[in-house]
């Protein structure tokens, strides 16, 4: 399958991926408004997930907007009607990665505590070879890319600033894993979009 390559934006020259990287995606300032609007007007929830028998809370709050509903971790996510400030974010990803988006997890990670586990948005419902669009806003924290299969490649680490967007499309998914590990230092809140094409 074709990946298109996004407008303007460099390539993490990762092999078995298509990965691209803008730092500065948004202006401080755009960046400001956004945080400030997400913070405020999102519907954030706190999830559990069953993990060794157990109903643990989620490390991170989270929210699912857009027209389907989905499923990960064993959690089904009833989606929440768009709000303005998210199609405003869709539609500027959209502009730059050549796709389209019909739903988008937020993450709210509150402090250095709450983190990501390693995975693959893989899921059947989000296609083959999904696009997957990353927004960042507000602190900044470490995230991990590692190779499912070929152990002689390094894990790569990016610092995802405020305002920072990361695409993900093409095999990436299938062949590589990536996280957000907890950190000791103290930092601020940050939020996390991921747009994505719910197909089914």
């Amino acid at each position: 399958m074709e990946t298109m390559k996004p407008v303007h934006l460099p390539s993490l020259q990762l092999p078995d991926a298509a990965v691209y990287f803008a730092p500065h995606f948004f202006s401080q300032q755009q960046s400001d408004a956004y945080l400030a609007r997400l913070l405020q007007e999102v519907n954030w929830q706190q999830e559990s997930i069953k993990l060794f028998g157990r109903q643990l809370p989620m490390p991170r709050l989270t929210a699912w907007y857009g027209d389907k509903g989905y499923t990960y971790s064993g959690l089904y996510n009833r989606p929440q009607s768009w709000l303005p400030v998210l199609l405003e974010l869709k539609e500027q990803v959209e502009k730059v990665s050549g796709h389209t988006y019909n739903s988008v997890l937020l993450n709210l990670y509150r402090h250095g505590q709450d983190s990501m586990g390693w995975h693959a948005d893989n899921e059947a419902a989000l296609g083959p070879e999904p696009a997957i669009a990353s927004l960042s806003f507000g602190a900044e924290r470490r995230f991990g890319l590692k190779h499912r299969f070929r152990k002689d490649l390094k894990p790569v680490h990016l610092a995802l600033p405020h305002g920072s967007l990361l695409l993900m499309q093409g095999p990436t998914q299938q062949h590589w894993l990536h996280h957000i590990p907890k950190t000791s230092r103290s930092v601020q809140p940050r939020i996390n979009l991921t747009f994505r094409h719910v197909q089914k």
